[in-house]
């Protein structure tokens, strides 16, 4: 059983730089052909896909938000990491890890982190 908890701040500031955490258990980071994606929910939208980073470590970046959005992972602790810079009050969503079998393909989500961004 694949198990994600993400993990991070609640409150960021305007302006600064958004920092979550994913611990994967029951699978590895590195487990060939499995894609580890970070996807949001702000109030009143639907999901949106940020990002992933494959079995191998390649990062994949929803255009919209590529600019702004780091993606990587610790295979040494088993972690995803999350980086968003510059965030604004529009970044203020509900924050989920997922995966493994692909981009769309979620098998397995963590039970998402609230951030919100406010001074």
């Amino acid at each position: 059983q694949v198990q994600l908890q993400e993990s991070g701040p609640g409150l960021v500031r305007p302006s600064q730089t958004l920092s979550l955490t994913c611990a994967v258990s029951g699978a590895s980071v590195t487990t060939n052909y499995y894609y580890w994606s970070w996807i949001r929910q702000s109030p009143g939208k639907g999901l949106e896909w940020m990002g992933a980073i494959s079995y191998s470590g390649t990062t994949y970046y929803n255009p919209s938000l590529k600019s702004r959005t780091s993606i990587a992972r610790d295979t040494s602790k088993n972690q995803l990491t999350l980086q968003l810079t510059s965030v604004t009050a529009e970044d203020t969503a509900v924050y989920y890890c997922a995966g493994p079998r692909g981009v769309g393909i979620y098998d397995y989500w963590g039970q998402g982190t609230q951030v919100t961004v406010s001074s």
